[in-house]
Parts: structure tokens; sequence; C-alpha cells
């Protein structure tokens, strides 16, 4: 009993870190306005500013899981918090355009090169081979509960420093910023003081055999294994539809307060109710996928996202302020049942243990691509259509993304049917 209690606990840090390592880096989404208020600076810079991230995440997706069998994957957690939490504290002095950018390729590096694979690992050796699905699955939607507080404890921050009137935007956007770095900062003391490393941490001597095994000299015969499979690939592809409508969430905001002309506080509270989305859609998503079909409940989450941004885009501004407030919350649902669900298709991939977490690198690198291209197309469409009509055609474009990505799961599903029926 002592020692499942010291896993379970183990386990909560972990999710704990996996949660106060990237609001920060996506404070955005709910401070859109005052952050290019505060720093000065445009949408199309902020834009810019992501995009550099996307770079930094795309190169460091594919080699963390290299990494994190090179070296302590605690440790690699540790420092990863403790690094991008120095950087939110450099971040909240408000530096200059070209200072932000070098944070954000901070937050980049040791977000995802040397945390990603690492926390994923460390979850891996903590649970038993039965309990496995759950514990993934604990690990998103405990992402997004430890976000959605955080997020709640932000905006009583913002909301109390600011004044209302947006007076005092400045000292309130740091104080969330320098909340967010100090979370980080505990959390890199704390993993680095409870969680066991390594073999100590496993419950299943298979994974130490598989982990070994997964030691293999990467050369053609590896790629192939990899790139060969094509499943992989369209997992690969249903992920980089799927983030791609995930990431309208991070404009959403911005929608509400540019388009629909609602306060920066509204927006706060709007964001922080969607922010509970991610634990209730990854959680009840999960639950009807093991009820009945995961690609039928894949595709429907799909399906609602492409109704839902459709009706941003195209309802008239002068609508309801509560319509557009439920339409995001709706969204935010179905965009993280989508975004809960991805994944599960994994072990319908028939991938071979020993190039596993070489695939689940090459399957983020394909998926998380949109980190780059995302922020650039956004800017595209705000200097071709303008503030208001560009954001009405980003969220089109979306919805467009979402269609691609209920035809790639019907194609995936009919190709686990030929496989079955050989």
């Amino acid at each position: 009993m002592k020692h499942n209690s010291n896993r379970y606990f183990q386990f909560l840090l972990i999710v704990l870190a996996a949660g106060s390592i990237y609001p920060l880096i996506y404070l955005r989404s709910n401070y859109q306005e005052t952050i290019l208020e505060v720093f000065g600076i445009s949408l199309e810079n902020l834009n810019a500013i992501y995009s550099t991230l996307g770079i930094a995440f795309i190169i460091g997706y594919f080699p963390s899981g290299w990494i994190a069998d090179k070296f302590s994957a605690k440790k690699l957690m540790s420092l990863s918090l403790f690094i991008c939490g120095l950087a939110g504290l450099w971040f909240a002095q408000i530096p200059s355009f070209q200072m932000v950018l070098v944070i954000f390729i901070i937050w980049g590096i040791f977000s995802v090169f040397t945390f990603w694979s690492a926390h994923l690992k460390m979850v891996k050796l903590i649970a038993k081979k039965e309990e496995e699905g759950r514990f993934f699955g604990i690990l998103d939607g405990g992402r997004g509960a430890v976000e959605a507080i955080l997020a709640m404890v932000a905006l009583f921050i913002f909301t109390r420093i600011s004044g209302g009137d947006g007076s005092g935007n400045v000292e309130a956007l740091q104080g969330v910023i320098y909340l967010y770095s100090f979370v980080m900062l505990l959390m890199s003391v704390l993993v680095l003081l409870f969680v066991k490393d390594g073999s100590k941490a496993s419950q299943n001597k298979e994974v130490i055999e598989n982990s070994n095994k997964a030691k293999i000299k990467f050369d053609a015969k590896t790629l192939k294994k990899i790139v060969g499979n094509k499943n992989v690939w369209l997992m690969g592809s249903i992920i980089f539809m799927g983030y791609t409508v995930a990431w309208m969430i991070f404009y959403l905001g911005g929608f509400l307060q540019t388009n629909i002309g609602v306060s920066a506080i509204r927006v706060s509270q709007v964001m922080v109710i969607s922010l509970w989305m991610r634990p209730i859609g990854g959680s009840v998503g999960g639950f009807l996928a093991d009820k009945f079909n995961k690609s039928l409940i894949l595709s429907g989450a799909f399906g609602f996202s492409v109704i839902g941004l459709l009706a941003l885009a195209l309802v008239p501004a002068i609508a309801p302020q509560l319509f557009f407030e439920a339409v995001i919350v709706f969204i935010s649902l179905m965009i993280n049942t989508v975004r809960g669900l991805y994944w599960s298709l994994l072990g319908d991939c028939k991938i071979d243990d020993s190039v596993l977490g070489l695939s689940i690198g090459f399957i983020s690198l394909l998926g998380y691509l949109p980190d780059f291209f995302t922020p650039l197309i956004s800017t595209m469409f705000l200097t071709m259509f303008g503030s208001f009509r560009g954001q009405n055609a980003f969220f089109v474009f979306g919805a467009i993304m979402g269609v691609f990505g209920i035809l790639l799961v019907i194609v995936f599903n009919r190709s686990l049917k030929q496989k079955n029926e050989m």
C-alpha cells in the first residue's frame, strides 16, 4: 500500500510538472491583447514569436526520445522546469522584442527537447502494465486541470492588480508571469527531490527490457522501420490536422476582445472556463471511445469542432455576446476531445517495440508542425483581410483542416480493417 502511495505521489508530481511548464508559453490564449499592449508589439510580431517557438519545438521533438534514453529523465525534467522558470522571470521584466524571441527559443528547447519524452518515459516507468491506459489518460486530463487551476489563480491576480480599467495592466501581467515562473521553479525542486529515476521507478521488468532493446543504433534500417509503417504516417497526419484545429484555441480570446468587443477580464473568465474543457473533453472522450469506437468519437469531435469554428466565422458580430462565449466553450470541449483521443491510436499502429520511442518522436515531428506554420498563416490572413475579417478567415481555415482530419480518420480506420482481414 505504501509502495503504491509513493508511486501515485511521484505520478502526481509529474502531472503537476507537465501542467505547469506550458501555460506561460501559451499565455496568449488568455491575455493576447494585454501582451500586445504591454510589450508594444503587433499581432504579426506575436505570430513571428510563436513561429520561432514552433521551429524550436520541431527541431526538439524527434531527438527528445534519444536524450531521454541517454540521460536521467527526472533530472532532465527538473532542469527543464528550472530553466523555463528562470526565463519566465526574465520575461516578467518586459524586455525588448528581440529578447522575447530569445526567451521563446529557450522555452522551445527546454519544454520539448529536454522535457517532452522525459516526462512520458517517467510515466511509462511508474505505471504498471495494466495501468498504462489510465495513467496516460490521467496525465493529459490532469495537465488540463492543473492549467485551469493556475489560470484561475492568475485571473484573480490579474483582476486585483489591473483595477478593471486597464490602468494597471503592466503590473497585472507581470504578476501573472511571476506566478507561473515561481510554480515552475518550485516544481523543479520537488521533481528533483521526490521523483525516483530510471529502473528504480519501474513497475515492470518488461519496460526495462524494452527500454534496453530501444537503445539500438540509429541507421537506415531503423529509419525504414519507422517511415515504412503507413499507419505511422496516417497517425502523424491525423495529429497534424487535430493540432492545427487545436491552435484555434489560442486565438479565441483575441477574437472575443477584438471582433466582439468583450472586456479583457471577461475574456479571461471565458478562457478559464474553456481551460476546464480539457480534462472534461479528454476523460469523457476517452470513456466514450472505450465504450463505442475510437474512430467514430474522434471523427465526431472533429465534426463538431468544424461546426463551431464556422459559427464563429460566419455569424454576424451583432449576435448576442453570450452566443459567442457559449460557442467558444463548446469548441474548446470538442477540440480537447480530439486532443485527448488522437494519441490513443498509437496502439493500433503495430509499431515494432524496438523503435517505439523514435516512432513517437517521428509522429510528434509530423503532428506538431502546426506550431511553426499556423502563426504564419494567421499573419497572412490578417494581412490579406485585415484584423476583423482575417480572424474569421483563419477560423474557416481551421474548419477546413478539421474536415481533412475526419477524412484521415476514415482512411486510418479502413487501413486497420484491411490489415485485420488479411
